[in-house]
């Protein structure tokens, strides 16, 4: 069962934020990007209040995704896209993703705080943030 609304439509855009965001970081990288834009719509928190719609977290200006701006991005869902988005909208969750609002990928370590939010852990090239369940708690 779905833990946020999503249409067709919806679940392509998803597929291909999560692709142009990860795709170098395999499956489960691309899970825990859509980890992230699941629980920007959930979370109705922070950076994110009022973003209820897949459109509108995707698209957010400023604290959006990066690979928006980038061609990559505009190219089809595949079905493999498609598949792992609706792993996340129907709630699958991936640490250490699983509660992150934020991901960034350093050129070194991680910091241990980015934004005032607590370092979760870090996957491959990119390092996750959570912010506080008193926060957020609709993200936990």
């Amino acid at each position: 069962m779905a833990v946020i609304k999503a249409n067709s439509e919806d679940v392509k855009l998803l597929g291909r934020l999560m692709r142009a965001e990860a795709e170098g970081e395999g499956e489960q990288g691309m899970l825990m990007v859509g980890n992230v834009g699941v629980n920007r719509i959930l979370g109705n928190c922070l950076d994110f209040r009022d973003i209820r719609l897949m459109k509108q977290m995707v698209f957010q200006r400023p604290g959006g995704f990066e690979a928006t701006v980038k061609g990559y991005f505009y190219q089809r869902a595949r079905e493999r896209d498609t598949r792992l988005a609706r792993r996340v909208i129907n709630g699958e969750k991936i640490w250490p993703a699983s509660n992150s609002l934020w991901f960034f990928r350093p050129s070194g370590g991680c910091p241990g705080t980015w934004y005032n939010q607590s370092n979760a852990g870090r996957f491959k090239a990119h390092c996750f943030y959570n912010p506080s369940a008193t926060d957020c708690p609709a993200v936990y």
